[in-house]
């Protein structure tokens, strides 16, 4: 009688075995689409910050090119030779 119950021992084992390995498997699906889930977040969240960054540049130039002008028309003012009108101001 040991080798019988030795055998069901070893079928319960496979069984649980086999049990176990199918929700592995379901969990490893579920945990592959969690990481496809996440790559898409974070090539958005990439895309986002290399947007902003392009903006921030964008911004920093206009604003170069603003006080570029804005000394431009400063030094054309000091150059100016004094006239009645100028003098008024």
């Amino acid at each position: 009688m040991g080798t019988l119950s030795d055998i069901a021992k070893a079928l319960k084992s496979v069984v649980t075995l086999a049990d176990d390995l199918q929700r592995y498997h379901a969990e490893i699906k579920e945990i592959r689409q969690q990481l496809r889930d996440l790559t898409i977040v974070v090539n958005g969240l990439k895309q986002e910050i290399e947007h902003s960054k392009d903006r921030a540049v964008a911004e920093r130039k206009n604003l170069l090119l603003e006080l570029e002008n804005n000394i431009l028309r400063f030094e054309q003012r000091l150059q100016l030779p004094p006239t009645k009108e100028n003098e008024e101001k």
